[in-house]
């Protein structure tokens, strides 16, 4: 059965999306608290190889079909266990998966798509939407600066040809923050590319990092990440918690003492501080498995008070238990604040920290934290 390349991530509201690898890795590649691409070149990959990636999927999906025409759990299940021709490689498994979540989303990759020429990203964009008839949203990332260097007109051009959604690390809004950890964009490049992108009609998700401040700048990254979102207006602002691992560039600022991470606790302070900053119609969104308060989520500005009164409720538990529940979350166990009215399962938590020696004169060691969420991205 024939293959397709596949890149190394994409977000998570794009599980269920057919990847497209249109360039391979990052074109910058040189932020610290990034691993996803180190060591790895930046390439263009040719409107030829893309098209043959296409056409590939089509094949897989073509044949898929006709092995299972229900993708229900049990026809999913037929493939993953390899009911026909052996064990299925990545690249069904994707066909297979994307087909499970109905077959109507495509995503392409790598880290900064929108850097490809136009007119390439154009056609690949169409003949896709022609190969697939079914597509209709294609979503894609870009940096804050190519946005930024490309003209509204450019942009509507590929809206037109089906572009949906464009995703935007923004990370923070706070130039010296910025600088340190050499985003290779300031608040002015976030701002100028994300209004160029709205100005054309195509949505736009930009992600801001929890935490990115650390001890000594959080407040500064909050605010002013508040103010530039506040000045583009995106339609979704999705929020992602830093975990530091020792393949990180950051790991090493954390070594020497030039960056100290902060607590669950402080992280949440520093979300509410965002969040009362915030003064824009968008759609606040928190589906990363790094964040604390998986249900701080709505609709700004009608659901503002909701959301910090959520944070308001988190941080109104005692130490105990909001010790608990970050354990809880931290091990997968809970996904709210409600879970905590389930006894026997905080009983079992407590047991947990108290049997491996992470509960000591009544508080949680950080260091079990930050080892628990490594593993979500590992």
């Amino acid at each position: 059965m024939s293959d397709f390349e596949l890149g190394p991530i994409r977000p998570p509201s794009e599980t269920r999306s057919l990847p497209v690898r249109v360039t391979r890795n990052c074109p910058w590649n040189r932020c610290k608290f990034c691993r996803s691409f180190k060591g790895q070149k930046f390439q263009l990959r040719s409107l030829e190889e893309v098209k043959q990636d296409i056409l590939s999927a089509k094949v897989i999906q073509d044949r898929l079909l006709n092995l299972s025409p229900r993708f229900d759990r049990d026809g999913l299940r037929e493939i993953e266990v390899g009911a026909f021709e052996g064990q299925p490689n990545q690249a069904v498994r994707t066909v297979a998966n994307w087909l499970y979540g109905g077959g109507r989303n495509a995503f392409l990759q790598d880290g900064n798509t929108l850097i490809m020429p136009v007119n390439d990203l154009e056609r690949v964009i169409r003949f896709l939407k022609e190969t697939f008839l079914g597509i209709n949203r294609v979503t894609t990332y870009s940096s804050s600066k190519t946005s930024a260097r490309r003209k509204i007109e450019e942009l509507a051009r590929l809206r037109e040809a089906g572009l949906s959604r464009i995703h935007t690390g923004l990370e923070s809004g706070y130039d010296p923050l910025l600088a340190f950890m050499e985003k290779g964009a300031t608040a002015a490049d976030h701002i100028e590319g994300g209004r160029n992108v709205v100005a054309s009609g195509i949505s736009l998700c930009e992600y801001v990092v929890l935490g990115l401040g650390g001890v000594k700048m959080w407040r500064e990254h909050a605010i002013e990440t508040a103010r530039v979102i506040n000045e583009i207006a995106p339609e979704f602002i999705r929020l992602r918690t830093l975990v530091v691992t020792g393949d990180m560039l950051l790991h090493q600022e954390v070594l020497s003492g030039n960056f100290v991470r902060m607590t669950d606790e402080q992280i949440i302070e520093e979300e509410k501080l965002f969040i009362q900053n915030l003064n824009c119609h968008s759609n606040l969104v928190s589906d990363s498995i790094t964040n604390l308060l998986h249900e701080v989520e709505g609709r700004l500005p009608d659901d503002k008070d909701h959301l910090l009164g959520i944070i308001d409720r988190f941080q109104s538990l005692d130490p105990v238990e909001r010790d608990i529940f970050k354990m809880g979350r931290r091990l997968g166990v809970y996904s709210h604040l409600d879970d905590l009215n389930d006894p026997d399962q905080s009983e079992a938590i407590e047991r947990i920290m108290a049997g491996h020696g992470q509960y000591a004169e009544q508080k949680l060691n950080e260091k079990v934290v930050y080892e628990l969420m490594e593993r979500f991205i590992r």
